[in-house]
């Protein structure tokens, strides 16, 4: 009879332990998920070649746009590069300049200033750049389609 309670409470022990490991590892792992980017938003801008010149990416837990260049353009010094939303029927709206001398780029801008948007491009503009509201130097230098993800 001891035997049997020693075993009841052993088996008892031991599955209490594990419900308390595997409670301890589910918050460890959502606690992760919480940490991981989360990427909605994306676009590979095209060059005037059509070869693949940038990945764009949106991360909403930063609330910023990284841009990662794909090829070696190298920018003119006198010259300075503008990033660009484009959505249906509205005019281009510039989220603000690219620094040249960085391969990877990581550029605040809030959820709502994608909203409606349908692409993305880069313009060549004078050393200053352009304001907000003026309208982008054409031909674009780079431009792709911003995708949703459904993650």
């Amino acid at each position: 009879m001891l035997g049997i309670l020693l075993r009841v409470l052993l088996g008892w022990a031991v599955g209490t332990s594990m419900v308390k490991q595997l409670k301890a590892q589910l918050v460890q792992l959502q606690g992760r998920l919480v940490q991981t980017p989360q990427l909605r938003e994306m676009a590979v801008l095209l060059n005037q070649q059509r070869l693949p010149a940038m990945l764009v990416t949106f991360d909403p837990q930063q609330s910023a746009l990284l841009l990662q260049r794909l090829d070696k353009v190298k920018q003119e010094r006198q010259d300075s590069t503008q990033l660009w939303v484009l959505a249906v029927d509205t005019p281009p709206r510039s989220l603000g300049m690219i620094e040249r001398k960085y391969k990877t780029l990581q550029m605040p801008v809030s959820e709502e200033a994608l909203h409606g948007v349908t692409q993305l491009a880069i313009s060549s503009e004078n050393k200053d750049g352009t304001t907000a509201v003026a309208s982008p130097a054409l031909p674009y230098l780079d431009q792709g389609w911003l995708v949703q993800n459904s993650i």
